[in-house]
């Protein structure tokens, strides 16, 4: 493992600042709002605080305050956070993000985590990028899919020395960490996710309004994938090449996902701080990573059409927190029945799907409740 520092050159900056300046803007059909996707004022006025008011150096500093590592796992380099508390009895935590996010999701509550007033909530926190994300390296092969990068996760927590701790993801985040429950019994205490997809079952019985209308989205998600989806899923270098050449172009695809998925009326800066949004934005275009990220969904979408194995059972205990702005809402009737272990439930009345940045409160202090459960 190598220590790792966020040291970008300015010269990446200064050419972020003239992409911007001299951006091309498309025109519009006034009166459309959000219904066509991000409206051109909104987003002039976004890429111009990027521009000019957005501090990355700030930022920087921030996540230096970190202690970073890499190490070469299956080939690939992995960038992670390692946070020890000070307690003695802290619980080892591994925080997995998804698409769009990053690392960058859980800095804010690290702090929290590590030192909680009550040293029998403490964690020491392990936060990696997945591999095509951030500061992580590029698969220079095909094949890294959410198993894969569950069995490096595994790894990498060995390399740390840790035999027993908990696993928390949202998105493709809560994928991997139920992957690496089920592949990892001995060594998960518990997996926490704040997304969670339901299916139907045969012997559903009979589900109330509010659930059929949430198993009708999921089935809509399942059976019709949105756009954006499809796009990454079938064609993700052709999209790559807006996503590294053009920031406006990279921060309308992610800005799109926040208004869309958060607990926002109408601006994502409602719900998630304006200087964090740019900050995950800034991530993945300094890095390059708006294009290596798309091929995740490609490599999701082949795992799952080839995955013929039967899954082990479930072993390991489950919390799941639901988050009512999220684009996708599970049954917890029809979760129970494909998690047999769910333990721990938590309906939210507010939050989305990023929620370690919108409601950094409600989400610590359910992860703190549920792993209290299986210590």
């Amino acid at each position: 493992m190598e220590r790792f520092r966020v040291d970008i050159p300015q010269e990446d900056l200064d050419d972020l600042h003239r992409r911007l300046a001299a951006a091309r803007w498309p025109a519009e059909i006034p009166g459309c709002g959000w219904t066509r996707g991000v409206p051109p004022a909104y987003l002039k006025d976004l890429a111009e605080y990027w521009r000019t008011s957005f501090d990355w150096r700030s930022a920087e500093r921030r996540l230096n305050s970190f202690p970073q590592f890499t190490a070469e796992i299956d080939g690939t380099a992995i960038h992670f956070l390692h946070v020890r508390s000070k307690h003695a009895n802290a619980v080892p935590i591994i925080l997995t993000h998804g698409w769009p996010g990053s690392f960058v999701e859980f800095v804010e509550i690290i702090d929290s985590l590590t030192s909680p007033a009550d040293h029998r909530d403490a964690f020491h926190v392990v936060i990696p990028s997945i591999p095509g994300f951030g500061f992580s390296g590029r698969p220079a092969e095909p094949g890294w899919n959410l198993a894969r990068t569950a069995r490096a996760w595994s790894e990498l927590m060995r390399r740390l020395g840790y035999d027993r701790y908990a696993v928390q993801g949202g998105d493709f985040g809560a994928l991997i960490s139920l992957d690496l429950c089920r592949a990892e019994p001995a060594h998960v205490l518990g997996a926490h996710v704040n997304f969670l997809i339901t299916r139907p079952h045969p012997e559903m019985g009979e589900l109330g309004e509010s659930d059929r209308d949430r198993l009708r989205d999921a089935v809509r998600f399942d059976t019709d994938p949105p756009a954006y989806i499809r796009v990454q899923a079938t064609r993700p270098q052709t999209i790559s090449y807006g996503l590294t050449d053009s920031p406006v172009g990279l921060l309308a695809w992610i800005v799109e996902k926040f208004q869309a998925w958060t607990d926002s009326a109408e601006f994502p800066e409602e719900a998630v701080d304006r200087d964090q949004l740019l900050t995950n934005v800034a991530l993945y275009w300094l890095t390059a990573s708006g294009a290596s990220s798309a091929h995740l969904y490609f490599e999701v979408a082949a795992q799952f059409r080839r995955s013929q194995d039967a899954e082990p059972p479930w072993q390991v205990p489950v919390g799941v927190a639901v988050f009512p702005r999220d684009f996708v809402l599970p049954v917890r009737s029809l979760a129970e029945r494909a998690i047999p272990t769910i333990t721990h439930w938590t309906e939210f009345d507010r939050g989305g799907h990023f929620a370690a940045m919108e409601q950094p409160r409600l989400f610590v202090e359910d992860v703190r409740a549920f792993f209290r459960s299986c210590r």
